[in-house]
């Protein structure tokens, strides 16, 4: 019998074989829920997390990705986490995935991180999330050294986080790309770390921006890792952030390959360079999402 693995890297090179003409194989189409960063709409949510949730789920999004929990209180945006989810519950909406503070002890003492590790635990079960999410690198954390020593610490996490019977991925931006003599951060995650134990959330404005490989390239590489994505678009002229739809990326190229890459959720997102204001940006982009781009899943 083939491992898990294996059988997910054999699915991944079939489907890519499919995308070329040259399989038979068949396989199902997933059923996305259409999810939403709220570290887009972060001014509203600081103003009135009740209201905004309430709006955005107007819009169509089902799903949510939170970012800003704090820990040791065991609170999202000002709330007790069972409320918040009271909250998230009444609207129809979920949170499948938190981007949560890291960084803040990826120096200090590895009894700190695990501790804060467990906190997001504590919290992620709380809101009935899928993944705990690595999201960010301060400038004095990306050198090719820094990179190594963080594969350590994603697999201590990872370890810890399936152990809770959660999933655990990191996200990427653009320093991650950034060429080392030969090297960078994401080339060492990907080998680095195992990948039972670390997912990845791939950014694909960052890798259009950043990445010297193409998302495709990306997912060939590891296929069945990317478990989810954010999706953002990027300014034609400045490769500013983006409403869906007023960029540069062609999603139609990407989204087939959403079985390839093993994506289970997404998130679109905006960190900015708003036409208007953050509300009107994120219903411009589900507008445009579901009227164009939704059924291109694969």
């Amino acid at each position: 019998m083939p491992s898990r693995r294996d059988f997910i890297k054999q699915s991944g090179f079939a489907l890519s074989l499919a995308g070329l003409g040259l399989s038979g194989f068949d396989f199902p189409k997933a059923n996305y829920k259409m999810g939403l960063q709220l570290f887009t709409i972060r001014q509203p949510m600081a103003e009135d997390p009740i209201k905004t949730l309430k709006t955005i789920a107007s819009f169509g999004y089902q799903d949510t990705e939170i970012y800003g929990y704090d820990g040791p209180a065991n609170k999202y945006y000002g709330m007790p986490a069972a409320d918040f989810k009271k909250v998230i519950e009444d609207n129809s909406l979920e949170s499948t995935s938190g981007h949560y503070d890291f960084i803040k002890y990826f120096n200090g003492p590895e009894e700190e991180l695990m501790r804060y590790t467990d906190q997001c635990i504590v919290g992620a079960h709380a809101l009935g999330q899928k993944y705990i999410t690595w999201p960010w690198l301060d400038p004095a954390s990306r050198s090719i050294e820094k990179f190594k020593l963080l594969t350590e610490k994603l697999n201590a996490i990872g370890e810890r986080v399936t152990k809770a019977k959660l999933g655990f991925a990191y996200h990427n931006h653009d320093f991650e790309f950034i060429d080392h003599n030969g090297e960078n951060g994401y080339d060492i995650i990907l080998k680095n770390t195992d990948p039972d134990l670390v997912k990845l959330q791939i950014d694909l404005y960052w890798v259009s921006h950043s990445s010297p490989s193409s998302a495709h390239e990306l997912f060939l590489k590891a296929p069945g890792r990317f478990v989810m994505w954010h999706i953002k678009d990027m300014d034609k002229v400045s490769r500013d952030y983006t409403e869906m739809g007023n960029g540069s990326i062609d999603y139609t190229k990407i989204l087939p390959d959403a079985s390839l890459s093993g994506m289970k959720y997404y998130y679109i997102e905006q960190g900015g360079n708003f036409a208007q204001n953050p509300i009107q940006s994120v219903k411009d982009s589900a507008d445009y999402f579901k009227k164009n781009l939704i059924d291109l899943f694969a």
